[in-house]
């Protein structure tokens, strides 16, 4: 998880570059912080829906084979 400090950085980086721009350095930190925030996010995301059992109205598990393979690779697959 990204720190609440490189959060705040990455929103002041965004003010700064519309109103006045950002330097080269402010620029290459912008992008890492950016790369950084994201790569977070997306694991969090992958984390959370490998998690997710799919239940149809009726009751039944409709997961797709595929998140179910990985949920028992990951030793997910007996989760309730």
């Amino acid at each position: 998880m990204i720190s609440d400090e490189k959060i705040a950085r990455i929103n002041e980086l965004a003010k700064k570059k519309k109103t006045e721009g950002l330097s080269e350095a402010e620029q290459h930190e912008q992008k890492v912080l950016r790369e950084e925030y994201l790569s977070s996010f997306r694991s969090g995301m992958r984390h959370h829906i490998e998690g997710m059992k799919v239940v149809d109205p009726d009751g039944k598990d409709v997961t797709p084979e595929k998140l179910k393979q990985i949920q028992k690779e990951k030793g997910l697959h007996n989760r309730k």
